[in-house]
Formats: C-alpha cells, sequence, structure tokens
C-alpha cells in the first residue's frame, strides 16, 4: 500500500461506532480520496480519546458498520493510488517537426477488464508517426504519445482475461497510438505472440511494416509470377521487404533511391533494375525498361514527389497504389487521368486490412513465417535510445536512414 496512506486507520470504539485516526500524515492523502463523501462533512471531537498526537474523530453519517459496498470503494480508491505510477514516454503537446518531441514522466495504471499491461522492450519508428506529430493525420487527443508498434513483456493482465498471461512476449502494431513509452496499456485482442525464434527488436522492426507489405503484395493487389512491379523508395524499411517479398513471389522488380549506397542495397534485397531517381528519370528509365509497356502495379509511399510520375508508369488498367506521403500530400488527380488508362487507384492502409482477430493473426503469422524461413531479412540499421526519439525522426525525415528504425527503452 502507498506510504500516502501511513496516517489512515480504520478502528472501532466499544460502541462500535467507525472512527478515522488522522495523523500529520493524513495531509499526503490523494485529493480524489479527500473529495470522498466520507471526509466531507464536518466530524465531531470524540471526547473519549483524544490523548496522544492522533485525534480521533467520528462521522455522524456512518453507521455502526461500514457497509460492504463502502469499504469496496475504499479498498477500490487505495488500490488506485497504490497502482498508478509514473513511467517515461514521449509526448507531443503541440503540432510540428521533431523538436516537438517532448521525454517526460506520464501516469499509468493497471489493465482493466480486456486490457494487458505490457512493459516495451523495443518501439518500431515509422514515418506514420511523423505524420501525427506534424498534424497530416489528427491524433485522437492532444497531447499524445506517438508511436503505433512495439514489442514488450506482459507485466499484468486485466480481470478475467484469458490467453495472456504474465511473461508473454507480444508485439502489435497499427493501433492504439501510443508505444512511445516504457511501459502502456494495450488491448489484447490487438496484440499477438512473438516467435521464440524471433528476437524483439527484429520483432519490433517488421510488424507494421511486414504487415503492411504483406497486405500490400497479397491482398491490395495480388502479386504474381511474371509481374512486373515499380517500388518507389525501395530501400526504405517498407520498400525493402516489399522487394524482397515480390521477387520470392517470382515478380520483376524495378526499385528506385535517392543514393548509390541505397541502390547497392535495394540489389541485394532482390530488385532487377535500380534508378537512382536523382541522377535520371525514373519514368523514361521504367518506360525503357518494360519496352514501353509500363509495370502492372506501383507502391508509392513518397507521395508528392513521384506520384505524378508513377501514374505515368502504369500499363493499361495498371493499379496504383498509394501508401504513404513522405515528401508531402499529392495534388488532387483528376478522373480523366485515370479514365487515359483504365487506370485503378487505391489509398489502402493497414488498420482496415487486420479489422478482424482472424485478418490480425493471418497477417502477422505469414510475416514471422516469412523471416523465419529466411524470406525476409530484416535490416534493422538504425537503433536510437527511446529518450532521443526526436532524433530518429529528424534522421527519417532527412531520408538519412535505410531500412528500419527501432527505439530501445
Amino acid at each position: 500500500m502507498s506510504s500516502s496512506f501511513t496516517g489512515l486507520r480504520i478502528g472501532r470504539l466499544q460502541n462500535r461506532l467507525p472512527l478515522l485516526s488522522v495523523s500529520p500524515q493524513s495531509q499526503l492523502l490523494p485529493r480524489r480520496f479527500l473529495r470522498s463523501p466520507l471526509l466531507l462533512r464536518p466530524p465531531r471531537q470524540d471526547p473519549t480519546n483524544n490523548v496522544g498526537k492522533s485525534r480521533a474523530i467520528h462521522f455522524p453519517s456512518l453507521s455502526t458498520s461500514l457497509s460492504t459496498q463502502n469499504r469496496s470503494s475504499l479498498r477500490a480508491v487505495a488500490t488506485a493510488s497504490a497502482s498508478s505510477e509514473m513511467v517515461k514516454a514521449i509526448r507531443v503537446h503541440e503540432l510540428g517537426g521533431p523538436e516537438v518531441l517532448k521525454w517526460e514522466d506520464v501516469e499509468i495504471g493497471e489493465p482493466k477488464e480486456g486490457e494487458i499491461r505490457v512493459k516495451n522492450k523495443a518501439i518500431g519508428v515509422n514515418f506514420i508517426d511523423v505524420y501525427f506529430c506534424k498534424g497530416v493525420y489528427k491524433a485522437p487527443t492532444m497531447p499524445f504519445t506517438p508511436g503505433m508498434e512495439a514489442v514488450g513483456e506482459v507485466v499484468a493482465v486485466g480481470p478475467g482475461l484469458t490467453g495472456r498471461k504474465v511473461g508473454d512476449i507480444v508485439a502489435y502494431a497499427g493501433g492504439p497510438m501510443g508505444s512511445y513509452a516504457e511501459e502502456q496499456i494495450l488491448p489484447a485482442s490487438k496484440v499477438v505472440p512473438v516467435p521464440p525464434s524471433i528476437g524483439p527488436v527484429i520483432a519490433a522492426s517488421v510488424m507494421l511494416k511486414g504487415m503492411t507489405a504483406q497486405f500490400l503484395l497479397r491482398r491490395c493487389f495480388k502479386v504474381e509470377n511474371g509481374h512486373t512491379i515499380l517500388v518507389q523508395a525501395a530501400a526504405g524499411g517498407v520498400g525493402s521487404l516489399l522487394c524482397q517479398w515480390a521477387n520470392a513471389l517470382g515478380a520483376i522488380v524495378i526499385g528506385t533511391v535517392s543514393t548509390k549506397e541505397k541502390a547497392a542495397q535495394a540489389k541485394d534485397d532482390g530488385c532487377h533494375h535500380v534508378i537512382i531517381y536523382k541522377e535520371e528519370d525514373f519514368v523514361s528509365r521504367v518506360k525503357e525498361i518494360t519496352s514501353g509497356n509500363g509495370v502492372d502495379v506501383v507502391y508509392d509511399s513518397v507521395g508528392k514527389d513521384t506520384f505524378q510520375g508513377s501514374l505515368e508508369c502504369l500499363k493499361i488498367r495498371g493499379y496504383m497504389v498509394s501508401f504513404g506521403q513522405s515528401s508531402g500530400t499529392p495534388d488532387p488527380v483528376p478522373l480523366s487521368a485515370l479514365a487515359a488508362k483504365s487506370l485503378f487507384l487505391t489509398r489502402p492502409t493497414l488498420m482496415q486490412y487486420t479489422i478482424s482477430r482472424d485478418e490480425l493473426l493471418g497477417a502477422a503469422g505469414e510475416v514471422f513465417a516469412s523471416v523465419a524461413s529466411g524470406v525476409l531479412k530484416v535490416r534493422v540499421n538504425h537503433t536510437y535510445p527511446l529518450c532521443e526519439a526526436a532524433k530518429a525522426h529528424a534522421d527519417l525525415e532527412s531520408r538519412k536512414t535505410s531500412g528500419s528504425v527501432v527505439l530501445i527503452p
């Protein structure tokens, strides 16, 4: 029990009236307890017991014995106060760049029904975190803790919960937001078990990106042997996985990158053709590679800088899959731009493809199986302490990173 309650003890006199014995330490009681109806009525002095430093007081409104309800209320207040504690987390109080990420103390309680409390071991960094900080996507609250992906150990489970236990290593990705923290409360339905063969850092780096690659390749547009695809930002976290997975499926993979170093990585990840877009026009190069036919599908996470060119790279009835906007929001697209080649355009999000528990388990299971079998080689090229999340965001936004970025609490 918290030291805040050392000044509180419940007793009874011979007449069976309940007493509260209050010492000077009672000023340490939590405010929510001091607002209790039990303490709002003025007490009267008990002449039979005013010896010593403590002063015994009667509460006339109380019956001759504390009711079960009152006892439960007192226990609940004590438990809530005792179980709340402070952990460190990144907080955002105003929208902006990396400078808005602040390292602060936050209060965390115990999990309620259907929830678990997780002590994070590794936290994935994704461009969606940047979008929330900048206000491209609206956070549900302000201030807020960013982060959509983490792996950790279950340290507490809510009442009546089955299927999860203390000590389990679990991962989640996509929601709820708030993974940039030492510990967090999560709905048990949103986490998946992590196979013992996959470490926390690898799992945290591949959950969101891997499940994104899975639904893009297997469900949004089903890539098959013989398809030709274009991956913008091929050396990025999702791009790297897309190239590897598509290559394993038998597709011809074309990737764009910004530097020669990233070009070497993209080649290693299975790109058959790599275009350094700062040195040559990727639209002309794609047309050359495909003999003017274009590609079956474009996976574009860059947005404004590449969107129009990506449309031009598509073949007739091709699929434009825009799943990010690291360079900014693309300009509006008139329907006539799609009609020219009967194109398909979609702007999918992971959360819409993992709505049901079965969808979530299926996607995560396929990702972990692909990692275990060697189909996916996870590149964790950058790790930062959690308290340096602002630096991680700065490097990510300036395109200094490749592969996955992970925060370590």
